[in-house]
């Protein structure tokens, strides 16, 4: 994203210190959300429950690579989120990992059935990273916006509070800039929070997305955005930009896939891919499922979603066989799915390069590296259909 600011947001940029934004978590608090954002756990940064900046992961960096990930913790360091992204998104406080659709019961000679209790409390998430925050909008197209609107998404996303902090710390595995991911963002969220800290001190640029953010940003003490504040922001946010090594070619991935289908790349990365379907997994985007009816002999029953992997000789099962048996065919699916197919389906990529699929993938595949594989041998051909991605 662009690191100049929206003409629109101009005018309302504040300044916030760090006790400003602990006045902000007591804010969103009072107003009756469950507040999380990123926390230290035991040996990665992972969601969880927010009171204050001291449970935030102050002095923590990230060191990922391919297959591999570590948090560092430096003492002397103040700055709450210089780090990148932690193994888990905010997909799952959304779309569970395990759900139950409905219980069931026989009652003499008929089944009574009972939708489970969807009241919640609202969520508010405060240090969304950009590139979490455009999956987010991703998934909207596929379970809000789309022909068949899954409710329990829709009401836990209606009802949510989005603060998201912009990036200044990539890793080696990030590649949002040439995604269109981040490091910056300017739409979908209701504050975004850009952390700065040099000779003018320890701070926070803050711009409200929406009403409701207004709302909360005008309830705590700020004080107006000076052009130093700016500046520092930009070029925060150009050093990110080029701190990036990897990139995908965002313009033109998706034909380029699209036309090789038969690459020879797809029968190289198959004899180190394991199909253990992780970067499927930790992907904020991806929302493959399973549907599983269980019963006892006490006559209850029990539908439950759990999401599934497109790596899962099941997943494509169909009169006895899978379609896709190979580990060639598996991952050739997953990547031309995320990367050029999505585009038919529901207008947009589905990749936002936050780097999870490297980092988490045991062998260490690189979804750049693949790409620039197959591209390096392209053999372009006639007649294949464009993709909304191309440029």
């Amino acid at each position: 994203m662009a690191a100049d600011l929206p003409p629109d947001l101009g005018d309302s940029v504040v300044v916030l210190t760090v006790q400003g934004l602990d006045e902000l978590v007591t804010r969103l608090s009072a107003l009756g959300y469950e507040v999380k954002g990123p926390t230290r756990g035991e040996s990665a940064i992972v969601p969880g429950s927010v009171k204050s900046s001291d449970d935030l992961p102050r002095g923590v960096h990230d060191v990922q690579s391919p297959g591999s990930y570590r948090i560092v913790h430096n003492d002397d360091d103040e700055e709450l989120f210089g780090w990148a992204v932690g193994p888990e998104s905010w997909k799952k406080e959304y779309f569970p990992s395990s759900q139950v659709m409905w219980r069931g019961e026989v009652v003499g000679d008929t089944v009574v059935f009972r939708q489970p209790d969807r009241s919640h409390t609202p969520l508010a998430i405060v240090g969304a990273r950009p590139c979490e925050v455009v999956a987010l909008r991703i998934l909207d197209r596929v379970l809000e916006e789309g022909v068949h609107r899954d409710a329990r998404y829709s009401d836990r996303r209606d009802s949510s509070f989005i603060a998201v902090v912009e990036c200044a710390s990539p890793a080696d595995t990030c590649f949002c800039a040439s995604m269109q991911s981040g490091p910056g963002i300017d739409q979908g969220f209701d504050v975004a929070l850009t952390e700065l800290n040099d000779e003018h001190g320890h701070r926070f640029i803050a711009r409200s997305g929406s009403p409701r953010g207004a709302d909360v940003l005008s309830s705590v003490p700020t004080r107006p955005a000076n052009e130093l504040d700016l500046e520092a922001r930009t070029l925060l946010l150009e050093t990110a930009s080029r701190a990036m090594s990897r990139s995908l070619p965002y313009g033109e991935v998706a034909n380029l896939l699209a036309r090789n289908v038969d690459h020879p790349r797809w029968t190289e990365v198959a004899e180190r891919c394991l199909s253990c379907g992780n970067c499927t997994s930790v992907c904020p985007t991806c929302f493959c499922s399973d549907v599983h009816d269980t019963t006892d002999v006490g006559g209850a029953i029990e539908r439950r979603r759990t999401w599934s992997s497109c790596f899962d000789l099941e997943h494509s099962y169909l009169h006895g066989g899978s379609v896709h048996e190979s580990s060639a065919s598996r991952y050739r699916q997953w990547m031309t799915h995320k990367l050029s197919t999505w585009w038919d389906q529901f207008d947009s990529t589905g990749c936002v390069g936050c780097g999870r699929c490297i980092v988490w993938c045991p062998v260490g595949i690189d979804i750049t590296e693949e790409v620039a594989a197959i591209a390096a041998r392209d053999e372009v051909r006639v007649g294949v259909p464009s993709r909304r991605g191309a440029s």
